[in-house]
């Protein structure tokens, strides 16, 4: 949960006091950082794989080898019910945000060379205009998914730790959005999360207990997502929110209930939760070519953006 607030910000980059003569040599660290956090991610893919939330779909790679093209930076192997397939991967800066345009040129790159199942796209942020997707050739078609990196990648040392590999790259799900118009006003509906079975080659569909909370952007301008509407569902009891879904109890909604006053450290008024907790936004005025964006935060803690156009 993010709270707006008084806060401090800190940096894990080292600023140290650097002389005239030094600036004016060339030096070759950025490029030997850059290189060591190449090799430290794809050691750490081939021995940790992907997790994307179900065991039975867990991604190992046989190998991982490094390429030396400027957007496809390795491929590594893995395998499926079928035998074994190939990705490719692009790998983003250590402090930089993923952008889609580099996105669009790994996967002109990954069309051109015609010979993988899946292209993977890595970093620690994303632009939020980037989706999961399929691409289609003549050659056949791929998946193209968001990876995101553990924060602890960029800190040296914490990746040494073997129970830290399970958790060191998530595929981030795109979030299944239905936009319904209502009369002048419209609502946003959060159906789930769609998220690709790379073993089974399938996209499957999980249900909203797999999201912590959602927020809403009822005129998002493409450039700043600006927080209109947020909440809560799903629960850590699966069992909760099946009976909370069915109508039998509200268990579900009070333990998320529960957990928001813990970590807001406030008491919440039951009435004023009620609008809070939900798979079903307020209305939002209609309005032709107007967009809303939906921002997704999942029991991972991952977020994904989808927008819409009304």
């Amino acid at each position: 949960m993010r709270v707006s607030g008084p806060f401090t910000v800190e940096t894990l980059q080292n600023f140290e006091p650097v002389s005239p003569a030094d600036l004016a040599e060339p030096t070759s660290r950025p490029v030997e950082e850059m290189e060591n956090f190449e090799k430290l991610v794809f050691n750490r893919l081939q021995s940790a794989g992907i997790n994307n939330g179900d065991k039975t779909q867990h991604t190992k790679f046989t190998r991982v080898e490094q390429l030396a093209g400027e957007y496809l930076n390795a491929e590594g192997f893995y395998q499926t019910e079928a035998g074994e397939g190939k990705a490719y991967i692009h790998l983003g800066g250590k402090y930089s945000t993923v952008s889609k345009d580099a996105v669009n040129r790994a996967i002109k790159e990954c069309r051109q060379r015609r010979d993988a199942d899946w292209l993977l796209i890595l970093g620690l942020s994303f632009e939020s205009d980037i989706e999961n997707r399929a691409i289609s050739t003549r050659m056949g078609s791929f998946r193209v998914d968001k990876i995101r990196l553990h924060d602890d990648f960029l800190q040296d040392g914490l990746m040494k730790k073997p129970n830290k590999s399970s958790g060191s790259f998530v595929m981030i799900g795109e979030p299944d959005i239905r936009l319904t118009r209502e009369g002048d006003t419209a609502v946003a509906e959060v159906c789930g999360l769609d998220i690709y079975d790379p073993i089974k080659d399938d996209v499957r569909s999980r249900d909203p207990k797999d999201i912590a909370y959602w927020m809403v952007d009822d005129d998002y301008d493409g450039a700043n997502f600006i927080v209109k509407q947020v909440f809560f569902c799903g629960s850590d009891d699966k069992d909760e929110f099946a009976k909370w879904h069915r109508g039998l109890s509200d268990l579900a909604k009070q333990n998320t209930k529960k957990q928001a006053e813990k970590t807001l450290k406030v008491e919440i008024d039951d009435e004023a939760f009620d609008r809070l907790y939900g798979t079903t936004s307020h209305p939002i005025e209609y309005k032709k070519g107007k967009k809303v964006a939906v921002r997704v935060i999942s029991q991972f803690g991952e977020e994904s953006t989808k927008v819409l156009t009304m």
